[in-house]
């Protein structure tokens, strides 16, 4: 059964390279959390635009800071001249705009500049759509995001740190930056304490059985953890086919320039895999291929969507 929202929350799923869009209606006025991928910004502007059906977008709040999240920033602030507020671990690196740190540049990904009004610091408190949401710290995916939390209506808004079927990248892990399998650990075991209802993940539909989503989150993070290997190539695969997805087609001959250009997955495959660049091209076709991904035509590769 599809879950319940109350009438304040208008879910925009968006499929990738976009996170969904949650609307929060205030009166004459709205809130918005987390705004897409920057070659979608037209797109999304015009799904929130309708969506506010005359209502004021008065903020943009992100849950964290990768592309996919914040790459229509700047276009609905200049829409819309909404407020932007970031998470506070995340504010030095929005405001130097720190291409390394917000992983744009090191995985071949883009996002407009924007400039933040302001900063949401976990167990915080703030109101969007009439309700209260608390600030919790979800680190893993990305060390510092924030989900939100309406314990009233048991809600939960989780960004990329659950999923129904998973969860993001464990991108501090595989960087050496930070234990992101201990943190991922720590914030399912935190998410399956609370009692929720329904989860508002950053990628698909909201859904209801938390319970067996927990155990699939769980399950996953024990296969990486016993495994780095595993983590390693099902992190590069991901990242490879959101490449393919943005440029839609590529030449299968120029695949690994494209990999070598990318120093996430260089340093990953140095780390984890130690494949040379014919490898891993090769291999990457082939499983993406078979996965669903891509499909190879005439030399060249093309995203099947």
């Amino acid at each position: 059964m599809k879950p319940v929202l109350p009438d304040s929350i208008l879910v925009l799923e968006r499929g990738w390279l976009s996170a969904n869009n949650i609307v929060f209606f205030e009166g004459e006025a709205a809130t918005l959390v987390d705004s897409g991928y920057v070659t979608h910004a037209a797109q999304t502007i015009a799904l929130v635009d309708r969506a506010l059906d005359g209502r004021r977008l008065t903020r943009l709040v992100n849950t964290h800071s990768h592309s996919d999240h914040i790459g229509g920033n700047a276009a609905l602030q200049t829409a819309f001249g909404c407020r932007v507020m970031v998470p506070a671990g995340l504010a030095a690196s929005v405001a130097d705009w720190d291409e390394d740190a917000l992983l744009l540049s090191p995985l071949g990904q883009q996002a407009a500049r924007f400039q933040h009004n302001g900063v949401i610091r976990a167990g915080e408190r703030i109101e969007m759509g009439g309700l209260v949401w608390e600030a919790l710290a979800v680190p893993g995916h990305d060390m510092e995001a924030l989900a939100y939390y309406n314990r009233e209506k048991r809600l939960l808004i989780s960004g990329d740190a659950l999923w129904e079927n998973g969860f993001g990248v464990l991108f501090p892990e595989l960087l050496g930056e930070a234990d992101g399998l201990a943190a991922t650990r720590a914030t399912l075991e935190m998410l399956g304490r609370l009692p929720i209802d329904i989860v508002i993940p950053g990628h698909g539909a909201p859904f209801g059985q938390v319970d067996a989503a927990l155990e699939r989150a769980f399950r996953r993070l024990q296969s990486f953890e016993s495994d780095l290997e595993r983590l390693a190539w099902h992190a590069i695969k991901v990242i490879v086919a959101f490449h393919l997805l943005e440029k839609r087609r590529l030449r299968r001959a120029d695949l690994p320039e494209t990999l070598a250009g990318m120093s996430f997955l260089e340093s990953v495959n140095h780390r984890y895999l130690g494949w040379d660049e014919a490898l891993l091209a090769e291999r990457l076709t082939t499983e993406l291929a078979a996965a669903g991904a891509l499909r190879e035509i005439d030399g060249w590769l093309e995203a099947r969507i």
